[in-house]
């Protein structure tokens, strides 16, 4: 078509896609028994990603690289007139204002006032017939625009996922206006000829625009449903985030809901029973995440299935351990334990003998797991040597919160009950010193250390998947009986969405 290519205005679009959770899909009334995932992003949420929007198209429309356009025309006395739009830039732009509303139960609504932009290039024109003879021009020119967009967006539902229809689309040209050479009132000829141009371009930025606009909802539809895939995947652990009930949209928010079942190899999760309800989320905060304890719980089965659950530690951390206080009773559990071995010919492997058991309360996530120690020496030319061997069933509490671009986890309280203990230096199990001195040891510094550990480890995993970009502020991690909800507030990082477009389109 005359307007042809991927140009970058299609970034009208970017709004639309992240929103994406408002579809309009054939799932019958609300199976909330199938949902482990719900997110709402509410409408301070939309008007800050409206404003990004409008300073991406700003940036689309500057950095664009609009294709030729060609086209001819008969008209009585003058023949065949042929012209010919080339190296078409964009010399100015602005937009004075960008609105967006939730119409509830129905689209999105996007109304993009006042688009005003001046593009400059080479106009070649001439006229075969008539009274002339062949005559070709060649000129600078000029176009004035200010246009309004209003945008209605319907959702449907493609795969279990969101596609977005923006074909609701309608251009109003305030101003469209072609300039030759700089001169505002061209004689009754130039007049004539920049009338019927000026038509041309307004009838391809209606098709073509919005065209665009649809194409590039879709493209980033997908683009954001693989990243959010992709952030709950890890290897062969996953979460199945295919929808699970009707999005809604509502004035003040949109709601979609998941399903939420963890993906491991052979292993299907299943699960018939949730206790979500929309009055459990306020619109007090941009964004809430609402997860069952279910899926937390077979997210923790999957990790053991996986052998996840393992922990060694060796050298200056396992000396740390043991070496918590400088008491007698210290050093001589220490001494009897060890055999006089160093720290660095020394070894403790920590790992889940089962699935662990987690519930959600109120007072944080509690966390209930039959688990091994054993610790190993290294004599000088000998084989390794098991001189403590126990298994546990521990109990603990952890409060969750994200700060600094970091998962932080703390330990409340614990509970310690030993199921199996083995020591090469008590082998008949007389001696409570040594077991008194490793309930404490494994109180204040192991089960905190363990903690620690696995802090390290999801915020890095959390870090791969790109959190670490988005500015979130204000995060809150609220546990209740049964599930959790994350809410908070964001700034968007626009420049994500321009690499995006720089290297898709």
């Amino acid at each position: 078509m005359l307007w042809a290519g991927r140009m970058r205005l299609r970034t009208f679009g970017i709004l639309l896609v992240l929103v994406h959770t408002s579809a309009a899909c054939e799932f019958g009334p609300f199976p909330y028994s199938v949902t482990g995932i719900v997110c709402r992003m509410t409408k301070p949420a939309a008007l800050l990603l409206n404003q990004e929007t409008a300073q991406v198209i700003q940036a689309a429309f500057r950095n664009a690289k609009f294709p030729n356009i060609t086209g001819e025309r008969s008209m009585r006395l003058l023949g065949k007139v042929a012209y010919g739009l080339t190296n078409i830039q964009v010399n100015d732009l602005s937009i004075e204002q960008s609105e967006v509303e939730l119409k509830e139960n129905d689209a999105i609504h996007i109304a993009i006032k006042n688009v005003t932009a001046f593009f400059k290039g080479t106009l070649t024109y001439g006229y075969a017939g008539g009274w002339f003879l062949h005559l070709f021009h060649s000129v600078d020119f000029e176009v004035e625009s200010s246009i309004d967009l209003q945008i209605n967006i319907k959702l449907m539902c493609q795969k279990d996922q969101v596609a977005a229809d923006a074909s609701d689309c309608y251009l109003t040209f305030h101003k469209l206006m072609l300039h030759l050479q700089g001169d505002k009132e061209p004689g009754w000829l130039k007049q004539l000829f920049v009338d019927f141009i000026s038509f041309t371009l307004k009838l391809v930025l209606k098709s073509e625009v919005c065209n665009e606009i649809n194409f590039l909802a879709q493209v980033l539809a997908d683009f954001v449903h693989d990243l959010a895939e992709n952030f709950v995947r890890d290897e062969d652990i996953s979460v199945d985030i295919s929808l699970a009930s009707v999005p809604l949209i509502k004035a003040n928010y949109l709601e979609s809901h998941h399903k939420g079942l963890v993906l491991y190899k052979n292993y299907s999760d299943v699960f018939s029973d949730s206790v979500f309800s929309p009055s459990l989320l306020t619109e007090s905060r941009m964004l809430y995440f609402w997860l069952s304890e279910h899926v937390l719980s077979s997210l923790a089965s999957a990790a053991f299935l996986d052998k996840r659950l393992v922990l060694t530690i060796r050298g200056e951390k396992l000396q740390a351990l043991f070496e918590m206080e400088d008491t007698e009773v210290q050093r001589k559990a220490v001494q009897m334990i060890f055999q006089g071995t160093s720290y660095n010919n020394s070894v403790a492997k920590v790992w889940s003998l089962a699935h662990p058991q987690i519930s959600l309360q109120p007072e944080g996530t509690v966390v209930k797991s039959l688990v091994a120690v054993e610790v190993s020496i290294f004599p000088t030319g000998e084989e390794p040597l098991m001189v403590l061997y126990m298994e546990k069933e521990i109990t603990v509490t952890i409060q969750a919160a994200y700060a600094e671009k970091k998962l932080i986890l703390h330990p409340l309280d614990s509970r310690i009950e030993f199921k199996v203990f083995k020591c090469t230096a008590d082998p008949s199990g007389n001696d409570p010193s040594i077991r008194n001195f490793l309930q404490t040891m494994i109180s204040v510094v192991g089960i905190p250390e363990v903690i620690s550990r696995i802090e390290q480890a999801l915020t890095s995993l959390m870090n791969s998947k790109g959190l670490h970009l988005f500015e979130i502020r204000n995060p809150e991690i609220i546990t209740r009986k049964g599930y959790v909800i994350v809410q908070l507030d964001f700034s968007f990082p626009n420049h994500l969405l321009l690499d995006f477009l720089e290297k898709r389109l």
